[in-house]
């Protein structure tokens, strides 16, 4: 059942990427599928964070088409998801602010790993390396931030816990507060 999650959330982020692209070309630049890979490399479960970023990237070169070089994105994302999952194996990266960096850091890596294929094989890059480098890094840092934030404020385990923990706090607080009212 996990898989079949994991594979429905990867098309899911495949083709909002490529429908958000076409809406309006400035959205094409948060790179969901990345956000996704560091989710999962993130979770420490390093062979899906493998698969799920091999999967992701080659997913992307399929749909980008002729200028992009197959395979370039699926190594480029697995790479990154190695070096986030070696990150995040050593230090605790379970707060908001300390995903931030590793966001960004996992965006850069993949676009100089992504554009290095690039002009090792004698391949045109798609776009200049700075701007997309600047649009991109900027653009998944902030998506992914917001995507991270919210699925850890409302879908995760410690959300559920802190929900049932609060609904527990009002009946302690109400038993006590109507106690007191009797004593008085």
């Amino acid at each position: 059942m996990r898989q079949l999650t994991i594979v429905v959330l990867l098309l899911v982020a495949v083709g909002l990427q490529s429908a958000l692209r076409s809406v309006w070309q400035p959205f094409g630049y948060a790179d969901l599928t990345l956000i996704l890979v560091v989710y999962f490399a993130l979770q420490r479960q390093p062979l899906q964070a493998l698969i799920v970023g091999a999967a992701a990237g080659l997913l992307t070169d399929f749909l980008v088409g002729r200028p992009a070089l197959l395979g370039a994105g699926g190594f480029s994302k697995t790479l990154t998801a190695y070096a986030v999952y070696f990150v995040a194996s050593r230090v605790m990266l379970d707060t908001t602010i300390l995903r931030i960096p590793v966001l960004a850091s996992a965006s850069l890596i993949d676009n100089v790993v992504y554009v290095g294929m690039h002009r090792l094989l004698g391949q045109p890059s798609p776009m200049p390396f700075i701007q997309s480098l600047s649009y991109k890094l900027i653009a998944t840092t902030v998506a992914g931030t917001i995507l991270l934030y919210g699925y850890e404020s409302f879908f995760s385990n410690k959300a559920r816990q802190r929900r049932q923990f609060t609904i527990r706090r009002r009946v302690v607080r109400g038993s006590t507060g109507s106690l007191r009212r009797r004593l008085r």
